[in-house]
């Protein structure tokens, strides 16, 4: 190819991205119709759910203090956890010094709710009256105790850094319902206290061609870092740019064969086809004052998880495949009560908000929304146990997540903890468990739904057996 060629012989050369981009809006109506790569990977029973809403409480959210009360707790309160119970479990360095193990029961009270009884701690009022639209998993475990491979793990499926994540995943088999949005976006809000750090390669794509990467919106004025033109420059002549840009690197990729340049040439495209559909999508200028107060006070401030949550309400609506909400700030080591209740107030009328505005549009029916973290925490104090203040350390063995919408049964309760939430003792839900049950709820089977790298099927959910958890699908 003669590189000094201008646009216009570019373009007669048969370079020029209009007919690029007609076949991208042809694969990705096809991913989203037919299943993206191929009819293999998908179950017999047809898909429940068509999109996520995924609420990650980035942290590790203390699950004795929500929703796994026991009533013995009370009683165990000051008391020293049994060696029994624990049972020689690997402990985190910040309590392997200590030499008592406190029990703490939890600060706050806590009520029934709903059909099935569901204890609901007083900080979260708004969910205490939705729990019947719930399922609510109390039996999750993990092996990972520390954060960077907790939550590396639940959202790739694998402890070692470069594995895709599960909305790279879902972007990379049953492709995007709407050609001019991402089929994955995330959006980051800080919540009370210390946050720990979030690194993008949690909604990477690791071995996946990069397009297939959760795009990361932020909370001010630009949501996506140069998305909009300079000064100076048209939409008109950013379109013949790309065109001749996009003709080198198709030419460069005939020589080369690198899959990574027809990614680029992808996100090109889709910026720009987003620069006219995000604007409209995340304004809210539009809702009505009821829909806004589904959401709470926070919802008009931009990067709160309100504001993050009707965002991803309008997202969905407009075929996004995978919205991740990370709430920051649940690493409760110390002042757990007042922390802990901080973080309640900030989530818990946008999360029910949500569901509520999801299902007035009748969007909820196939619409998954996942809530929880990494891992749970312990029931022993960390630190010294005073009258009212405390800590909890991180906790693998057992923790809880909630569902609704999108197949799951409402108002119900899968697995069961000991006395001590410290032991899971019912139902026991791995969190390859969990990613396959996610999956199933897509139309996707996990044990086919794989990628060649390096000789190996690489999957989601690893190469250890793992289950479908059919009890909790309605």
């Amino acid at each position: 190819m003669n590189l000094r060629m201008d646009r216009r012989q570019a373009l007669k050369s048969g370079l020029g991205l209009g007919a690029m981009a007609l076949g991208g809006l042809q694969n990705n109506l096809f991913a989203s119709a037919d299943g993206g790569i191929g009819h293999d990977f998908r179950t017999k029973v047809p898909a429940k759910a068509k999109r996520v809403i995924y609420l990650f409480m980035s942290g590790g959210p203390s699950h004795m203090d929500s929703f796994d009360f026991h009533p013995e707790m009370r009683k165990l309160h000051g008391t020293e956890l049994p060696d029994s119970v624990r049972n020689g479990q690997r402990i985190t360095g910040m309590t392997s010094g200590q030499k008592s193990f406190p029990c703490v029961a939890p600060m706050h009270e806590f009520k029934r709710h709903g059909q099935m009884g569901t204890w609901v701690c007083e900080h979260l009022p708004h969910t205490a009256k939705m729990v019947d639209k719930l399922t609510i998993v109390k039996s999750m475990h993990t092996e990972a105790v520390n954060h960077d491979p907790a939550i590396t793990y639940i959202n790739t499926g694998s402890q070692i850094v470069g594995h895709p994540s599960l909305g790279a995943w879902l972007s990379y088999g049953i492709g995007s319902e709407n050609h001019n949005l991402p089929s994955y976006i995330t959006m980051i809000s800080k919540g009370v206290g210390n946050p720990q750090a979030l690194y993008s390669r949690l909604w990477g794509s690791g071995m996946l061609p990069s397009k297939h990467a959760g795009v990361k919106f932020r909370s001010g004025s630009e949501a996506v870092l140069y998305l909009d033109n300079p000064k100076g420059v048209s939409r008109r002549s950013r379109r013949d740019l790309l065109d001749v840009l996009g003709g080198f690197n198709k030419s460069h990729h005939e020589k080369m064969r690198d899959p990574e340049i027809d990614a680029r040439i992808a996100q090109y495209e889709m910026a720009y086809r987003m620069q006219t559909e995000v604007p409209d999508t995340l304004d809210l200028s539009k809702e009505s004052k009821a829909t806004l107060d589904l959401y709470g006070p926070d919802v008009m401030k931009p990067g709160s998880f309100a504001n993050n949550c009707i965002k991803a309400r309008k997202l969905s609506e407009n075929g996004v495949r995978f919205i991740q909400l990370f709430h920051r700030n649940w690493d409760h080591h110390s002042n757990l009560p007042k922390s802990f209740k901080g973080q309640c107030k900030l989530i818990d009328q946008p999360s029910m908000g949500l569901l509520k505005d999801l299902e007035s549009r009748g969007l909820l029916e196939d619409t998954l929304v996942v809530w929880g973290g990494e891992f749970g925490r312990t029931i022993y104090s960390q630190g010294q146990l005073t009258k009212n203040n405390h800590g909890r350390d991180h906790h693998g063995r057992c923790f809880t997540y909630w569902m609704a919408g999108g197949g799951v049964k409402q108002g119900f309760e899968y697995g069961k903890t000991d006395e001590y939430a410290y032991n899971i003792v019912e139902n026991p839900v791995h969190i390859n468990d969990f990613n396959a049950t996610v999956l199933h709820l897509l139309g996707i089977d996990h044990e086919k739904f794989s990628i060649k790298h390096q000789g190996l099927d690489m999957r989601l959910t690893g190469v250890e057996p793992r289950k479908v958890i059919h009890d909790i699908i309605a």
